[in-house]
């Protein structure tokens, strides 16, 4: 199986080995990821605007996949930027990051608390949990204030993620915790540890993981997007 991920925004150095291997280590053996990373649109995707400035080098990456004979497609980012109009575009499966990580965390409790990076990206999730009718379980959308570019700090971001989640868990209800950004990498192990020794056993979801698996096995069973839901796009010209 062929598989692309898609890095929708243009920081340099987002794409290396330690990430890669992260994402892929739960594939099967004859499942080749490739990634590759578009080259218009803003450093990072934080607010509606830069989702709107990245998503057509994303849709145009979507459908150059297809032609290249990729079985299916991840749009690397929580926001699921552009992944609807791709749908439209392509005949093979496309996710993001917020729809796999989602239904899995629903599997496992009633109510999930969202943990993600800055303010301003709350807005754009709330608007991501409305659209799916995911608003009864949802129990908070909460922030660490860190900018998606400075989440290498793999220390400092754990414990404000363990901060927040215990927050969203005392607070809000929350009985399991999803990530809120696919740059997150690597330590949503290490959140859930943290959570199991301060007495609260509860999952805590990473959702770039989460996303190539539910893709790998869309592809295996043979399932794209429906057309009803997703009609392909009228062919007409540009003005």
């Amino acid at each position: 199986m062929k598989l692309l991920d898609i890095v929708p925004v243009t920081a340099p150095g987002l794409i290396s080995p330690e990430m890669e291997n992260y994402i892929n280590k739960y594939l099967s053996e004859d499942t080749v990821m490739d990634i590759t990373q578009i080259k218009e649109g803003t450093l990072s995707i934080e607010c509606e605007y830069d989702e709107a400035m990245c998503a057509p080098d994303i849709i145009r990456h979507c459908i150059e996949a297809e032609k290249a004979g990729y079985e299916g497609v991840f749009i690397n980012c929580f926001g699921d930027p552009g992944v609807r109009a791709a749908r439209e575009c392509v005949n093979i499966p496309v996710y993001g990051g917020f729809e796999p990580v989602m239904h899995m965390a629903l599997g496992m409790a009633d109510k999930i608390g969202i943990v993600t990076v800055l303010p301003n990206v709350l807005p754009m999730i709330q608007g991501e949990i409305a659209k799916t009718h995911l608003t009864e379980r949802v129990a908070c959308v909460r922030s660490v204030d860190i900018p998606v570019l400075d989440l290498s700090n793999h220390d400092k971001l754990c414990r404000a993620l363990l901060e927040e989640s215990i927050r969203a868990i005392k607070e809000n209800g929350a009985q399991a915790i999803v990530l809120g950004c696919t740059a997150m990498v690597d330590v949503a192990e290490t959140v859930q540890a943290k959570l199991h020794e301060a007495g609260y056993i509860i999952p805590v979801l990473e959702a770039a993981q989460s996303a190539v698996m539910l893709l790998e096995l869309t592809v295996k069973m043979g399932l794209k997007q429906s057309r009803i839901t997703y009609m392909p796009v009228p062919q007409k010209g540009f003005a």
